[in-house]
């Protein structure tokens, strides 16, 4: 992916090197200004120390301290004002709201006193210069401090701006700790749906099966000749097991009740048989899919056939969602080895397209729930599932489904 020039710009800002090449280059411009405009020791220290402490600035963020109050004592020795003093200044202002060194009103504070003791230097420098300066509290005399109000306005505004960058990144930090947490959490809540869900399936499952034991146990006690008293009573405690056995399911499934009830689920399970159908209703609401069977149909059992048929399900969901209009196919392989393959695989913008909250999302999105809801279902049945970009592009979804020991 292709970056733009500001954040290869902010890459490199973020970079180790980055205080290292700035701070020296504004020290080799301070060496360049003292040997153009030679100045006394305390402005050759103060201007090569506030220039070089830069350096360290985001190591050992208060040096910015350093950088400002030699800044101003340079400035203080010499009624000239070097640019590398202006650009080390602000740069330490700005390091000192950026990281909080100190409270943004104290360093305003405090850089304002600065500046207030540079300015009554230089009003003493100039009455030694022979300049007109009027004594203090005479008319005009005022004036003799917009030096001091300027450099105060100017730290003010450089505090302030490190300041706000510092509270928008901790703004936005802090938001996207809070979308990972809910993103984590709905993924939780939807893998324990998917499992309640799955449990309520497999519970019907299991019923029916352990009713017909229960039934057929029972019923072997009449309809057999020639029982003994021994046999007789032990299809009998076969009938007692299964009920004992179906109360018990019932009262654990009793957590994963559906809000409208305790009523079950009474509608037969769908099956791999009923693919067809959930073809077409795909085809009903506008979508294009094909559905391709290879091998002999084997009868698999229940918890196979709607753990495929759910699968298939979810992902017709996603293909709808995410790549409208694209073409589908749905492939059952039922293999020769006791393996059951599905595929479902549309021509649409793959792992690009827009993820929604409830479906299958193209990997990397990070929202939808339908890939954990498919990777439980085969999970479930000791099968694997991937997602993920097709060999020709669009979207894949393949499970494999062992049913057998061969």
């Amino acid at each position: 992916m292709r970056t733009s020039p500001q954040q290869r710009l902010r890459e490199w800002i973020a970079t180790p090197a980055y205080p290292w090449i700035t701070g020296g280059a504004v020290t080799a411009g301070a060496v360049v200004e003292l040997i153009a405009i030679p100045g006394g020791v305390t402005t050759t220290v103060g201007v090569l120390v506030s220039a070089a402490s830069l350096m360290w600035r985001r190591s050992f963020p208060p040096v910015a301290v350093l950088t400002v109050a030699a800044g101003l004592i340079g400035f203080a020795g010499d009624v000239n004002l070097y640019v590398s003093i202006m650009v080390s200044g602000l740069a330490g202002c700005y390091a000192l709201g950026r990281n909080r060194v100190v409270h943004p009103a104290l360093a305003v504070a405090g850089g304002a006193l600065g500046a207030l003791c540079v300015n009554l230097v230089h009003i003493n420098t100039w009455s030694r210069m022979d300049l007109p300066v009027p004594a203090l509290w005479e008319k005009g005399s005022l004036s003799l401090f917009a030096e001091s109000f300027l450099l105060t306005v100017v730290v003010f505004g450089a505090v302030m701006m490190g300041d706000a960058v510092r509270s928008r990144e901790e703004t936005r930090t802090e938001r996207s700790l809070a979308q990972d947490r809910l993103i984590a959490m709905e993924r939780q809540h939807a893998a324990e749906a998917e499992r309640a869900a799955i449990a309520r399936e497999l519970h019907d499952i299991v019923s029916h099966s352990v009713s017909m034991i229960a039934v057929q146990a029972e019923s072997a006690t009449y309809t057999t000749p020639g029982l003994t008293p021994e046999a007789r009573d032990g299809f009998q405690q076969i009938a007692g097991t299964a009920r004992s056995s179906m109360a018990e399911l019932r009262r654990l499934l009793g957590v994963l009740r559906t809000p409208q009830g305790d009523t079950a689920l009474t509608a037969p399970q769908p099956t791999l048989d009923h693919l067809a159908e959930l073809v077409d209703q795909h085809r009903a609401v506008g979508g294009t899919a094909e559905l391709r069977i290879t091998g002999e149909r084997v009868a698999l059992p229940a918890a196979w056939e709607l753990s495929a048929y759910r699968i298939a399900q979810e992902a017709l969901t996603n293909a709808r969602k995410h790549a409208p209009g694209a073409r589908t196919v749905v492939e059952v392989d039922y293999g020769t080895d006791r393996l059951l393959t599905l595929r479902v695989r549309d021509d649409g913008p793959g792992t690009g397209a827009a993820a929604g909250s409830g479906t299958a999302s193209r990997p990397g999105t990070g929202t939808g729930h339908g890939l954990t809801g498919m990777r439980e279902r085969a999970a479930l049945v000791g099968g694997r599932l991937t997602a993920g970009a097709g060999p020709d592009g669009g979207f894949l979804v393949e499970a494999e489904l062992p049913w057998g020991s061969g």
